[in-house]
């Protein structure tokens, strides 16, 4: 059995149906789904069996959860970057994560889990080692306070792999609302408003030209699959495509892709500030002090390993990523 927590959101869902892809089936999802709309996600999905996270956290301290298992994909966690509530998101992102570590080396199951480019902070430098890292808010510090705790551990006596997840968009993101992708958030704005809002510049950047690493679910997935098939590799390894580009080409990507699709010429990014395509509106007061105006996942530990697959560029993943929205959509 494989065991995916999260396994109803974001990228849990995708992993499940990339497991399915590799012919997987006897798989464990376990989530909270308190919000219903994460059903959506299950929706085709192949799986054995689900277990609520709280039930299965129980049964984790317990002794009650399976005794075997070929994998743990602990995709679970409270995603918010503005989250406010300091306990709840340690107990999700910090405790939960180590009752499922010490779990796995209990019963000798590989631990593959998500971490974050948050990590990072305001830096410039993306590279996994403690002197380029710190934190912005209580998301980000969740996520490296269990990084620091595996770098504790020593030989965890099984595979052991976190993955610092930057910028990923792409299906069954619809249920995270105001925290998912500028390109998910983008395609809805166009729809409804023939254009799209940007952040006005902001840490000596642009408008629209703060810079991030964006990388598909697709490529997310992937790296996922191929940790499972070596079995001898762990660590702490960026996730990202190695390339940062601007909140304006995830803009012209989105609004490119969806004119040809209605059959209308692109535009270049100068023709769509000029047409009001493209506004540029002020930076929350909430995110001021706590956004990172740039990232670029530094790619030499994870392509060290043996990973040697091209990432999609924000043109090529975007594009995709339109198609999937306008079908659900019935546009």
């Amino acid at each position: 059995m494989i065991i995916v927590t999260g396994g109803a959101g974001f990228i849990g869902a995708n992993l499940v149906a990339g497991l399915n892809a590799a012919g997987e089936r006897d798989i464990l999802v376990v989530d909270n789904l308190t919000n219903a709309d994460k059903v959506k996600n299950l929706s085709g999905l192949d799986i054995a069996d689900y277990m609520d996270k709280a039930e299965f956290r129980q049964a984790v301290r317990d002794g009650r959860a399976p005794d075997r298992a070929r994998a743990v994909f602990h995709q679970g966690a409270c995603s918010d970057t503005m989250a406010t509530d300091g306990r709840y998101v340690l107990d999700n992102n910090f405790t939960y994560s180590k009752e499922l570590y010490h779990y796995c080396r209990n019963i000798g199951a590989p631990y593959l889990y998500a971490s974050s480019a948050s990590v990072y902070g305001g830096g410039d430098t993306f590279i996994e080692s403690p002197e380029y890292e710190s934190t912005l808010n209580a998301y980000a510090y969740s996520k490296l306070l269990f990084d620091n705790y595996l770098r504790r551990q020593g030989d965890h006596g099984i595979q052991c792999a976190g993955l610092r997840y930057f910028n990923v968009y792409g299906p069954r993101e619809q249920h995270k609302g105001r925290m998912a992708s500028v390109a998910w958030h983008f395609h809805g704005q166009y729809r409804r408003e023939g254009k799209v809002r940007l952040f006005q510049g902001s840490g000596g950047y642009g408008d629209g030209e703060q810079r991030r690493d964006f990388v598909s679910v697709e490529d997310v997935v992937a790296v996922n699959l191929f940790l499972l098939e070596n079995p001898a590799v762990s660590g702490i390894f960026n996730l990202g495509t190695g390339r940062c580009q601007s909140f304006n080409d995830v803009a012209v990507s989105v609004i490119n892709s969806l004119r040809t699709r209605d059959g209308e010429p692109g535009l270049s990014l100068e023709d769509a500030v000029a047409g009001n395509v493209i506004e540029y509106i002020p930076m929350p007061e909430a995110l001021h002090g706590k956004y990172q105006s740039y990232t670029e996942a530094n790619l030499d530990r994870l392509r060290a390993t043996g990973y040697d697959r091209p990432f999609l560029s924000v043109e090529e993943g975007v594009g995709r990523y339109m198609d999937v929205l306008d079908v659900d959509a019935g546009a």
